[in-house]
């Protein structure tokens, strides 16, 4: 490992995380969330330090199976269903919990031959218009699940595009409550927003994403400050070179940065191939040899460069944190214009990953 940027996991932070999504919700169930390659941190890395969870919940089979065969035995939820009719036969075989949000779904049910019934989160439309039934269709389609043969438990399940304002379920939450009304039915609601800000959606399940890895829903590291949770994932490299700039110089690609006096910067290995937001502008923070300092120039490939002007010690190997502890992934991900989900699940396969 001769190149010096490398990511660290804390699993310890994981753990922690955990439990302040289940004091935040401690009447519910949780299925943690681990989508998209755990968020980028990996799934078979982590998904041990989350065995405190009451289920998982993925999209992938492969990443299911992958837990079966680590030896877990709960529950796993695959968020968007099965895809093709014949995907089934592993779902009985793995018992897994399926979404179904089509019509097409039904019918694959239907005509299924399984060992057991499967359980089902029948998913309601609750104005995103991604998936689900509409409000006033689903009591139809919940009598033909519960009426199936291959059916075991029925869930009702819905999303919310905007809990993280505290208007933003109000409709949504109308639109369920219409969809559910004589149903008397289990529910799972609350995205990691809901599950921190809007208890009135927690219900039996919650289902907690990034604020396991810790970072924000709403994209302000600020509006989670408070609750207990620590950043997961630290993207740390070292300085391999020094420049000493004078009044007028430039830096980078198309010369975007011009110092205005003299200026000493440093370059640091680590780029967009590694995951690190090509886009982020002048002055993203970044974290050099214990200071705060910025990013300066256009964002290259393998390289990036910082300004050493608050830490004048700083030289070459130079610890440098891109995110992390000390520089929060939202606040990267903010003056990139961006979201800290996308800079984790950006994360290059060339960056090696330790955790412990």
């Amino acid at each position: 490992m001769s190149r010096p940027l490398v990511a660290h996991l804390d699993l310890g932070a994981l753990r922690n995380n955990l439990e302040v999504a289940r004091r935040a919700a401690p009447q519910s169930r949780i299925w943690s969330v681990v989508k998209a390659n755990a968020y980028g941190h990996g799934l078979e890395r982590v998904w041990s330090a989350l065995k405190q969870t009451d289920g998982f919940a993925m999209l992938n089979l492969e990443e299911a199976i992958l837990l079966r065969e680590r030896g877990w035995k709960g529950p796993i939820l695959m968020l968007e269903g099965f895809f093709h009719h014949d995907e089934l036969s592993i779902y009985d075989q793995y018992r897994l919990t399926t979404a179904v949000h089509s019509n097409w779904q039904l019918k694959a049910l239907d005509d299924a031959k399984l060992s057991a019934p499967v359980d089902v989160y029948l998913k309601v439309n609750s104005g995103m218009n991604r998936l689900g039934f509409t409000p006033d269709s689903v009591g139809t389609v919940w009598k033909k699940l519960q009426e199936s043969p291959h059916v075991g438990q029925v869930t009702l399940m819905a999303h919310f595009a905007d809990a993280e304002s505290p208007e933003g379920i109000i409709e949504p939450l109308a639109r369920i409550h219409q969809a559910a009304a004589g149903l008397g039915c289990p529910r799972s609601l609350a995205n990691s927003a809901a599950t921190l800000w809007h208890p009135e959606t927690h219900y039996n399940w919650v289902r907690p994403g990034i604020i396991l890895y810790g970072a924000s829903p709403s994209g302000q590291w600020q509006d989670v400050a408070t609750t207990g949770i620590q950043p997961v994932m630290s993207l740390e490299s070292e300085i391999i070179g020094i420049q000493q700039l004078q009044a007028g110089d430039r830096v980078g690609y198309g010369g975007r940065f011009k110092a205005t006096d003299a200026l000493r910067i440093g370059i640091v290995a680590g780029g967009y191939a590694d995951g690190y937001p090509r886009h982020a502008p002048d002055g993203t923070p970044v974290w050099v040899d214990g200071i705060h300092t910025r990013t300066v120039g256009k964002i290259s490939m393998d390289m990036l460069a910082v300004d050493l002007t608050p830490c004048p010690h700083a030289g070459i190997g130079s610890r440098v944190e891109l995110w992390g502890k000390n520089i929060k992934i939202d606040d990267v991900a903010s003056a990139a214009g961006t979201v800290g989900y996308e800079l984790m699940c950006a994360l290059a396969p060339r960056v090696p990953v330790i955790a412990g």
